[in-house]
């Protein structure tokens, strides 16, 4: 799922135009039946929850239901699922590919969760015009601790020609720094303070949790 377009979707047509009234309004357009058809063969990969598909999900799907499926109407189908904004979102989320059986069979590449998430961000932040960029450093962060990757390797890895969003990767990594240094300080306090964690916590204000969290971070 690499592509940017909005889901099966395809919005209603209005009203007919003033000085159109002998022309019938046009019905909304129903989602691709291919899709439909694919919700009720495949509910827990196209129903109520997207699940991030294997490569090659097209080629298993013609050689299961070869008398179902016309090769270019699925593949139409598929383009608009793996383009939707919820098949991105479970992307961005880190979830592994699913196979046709709903078993998970492969990781998700970090630059496709990177990817995934940039697409996520600019379609909210165009919705609804909110600033989006500080929860998407975060989320950036998350994408990358989790992909155990070195920062220099993560960065080569998903940096491409736009130059906006390479811009908020290096943001996200400033703030992971800055987390980091906070986290250690923190550590070395914590260790010579020889206080139990509740009592240190308590010390400098902080939840316990939290403070066990920052610790913790510091230690790996």
């Amino acid at each position: 799922g690499k592509g940017r377009q909005h889901p099966s979707g395809q919005s209603g047509a209005g009203e007919p135009r003033a000085g159109q009234g002998d022309q019938p309004a046009r019905a909304p357009l129903r989602t691709h039946p291919v899709l439909e058809q694919l919700a009720g063969l495949y509910p827990q990969l196209f129903g109520a929850v997207f699940r991030p598909l294997k490569r090659g999900i097209f080629q298993d799907l013609l050689a299961a239901h070869p008398e179902v499926f016309e090769r270019d109407a699925l593949k139409v189908a598929l383009g608009i699922h793996t383009r939707s904004t919820r098949y991105l979102q479970s992307v961005a989320a880190g979830d592994k590919r699913h196979d046709l059986a709903g078993q998970p069979v492969e990781d998700m590449a970090p630059e496709h969760v990177h990817h995934a998430l940039l697409e996520v961000f600019r379609r909210r932040k165009a919705r609804a015009g909110d600033d989006v960029l500080p929860k998407l450093r975060k989320r950036m962060i998350q994408a990358f601790e989790a992909s155990g990757l070195t920062r220099e390797a993560y960065t080569e890895l998903v940096s491409g020609r736009d130059e906006a969003a390479n811009a908020i990767l290096e943001e996200a990594f400033a703030e992971w720094a800055a987390r980091n240094a906070k986290d250690e300080a923190l550590l070395r306090a914590f260790e010579a303070s020889g206080q139990t964690l509740d009592a240190f916590a308590d010390m400098y204000g902080m939840d316990p949790r939290q403070a066990g969290q920052m610790l913790e971070r510091a230690r790996r």
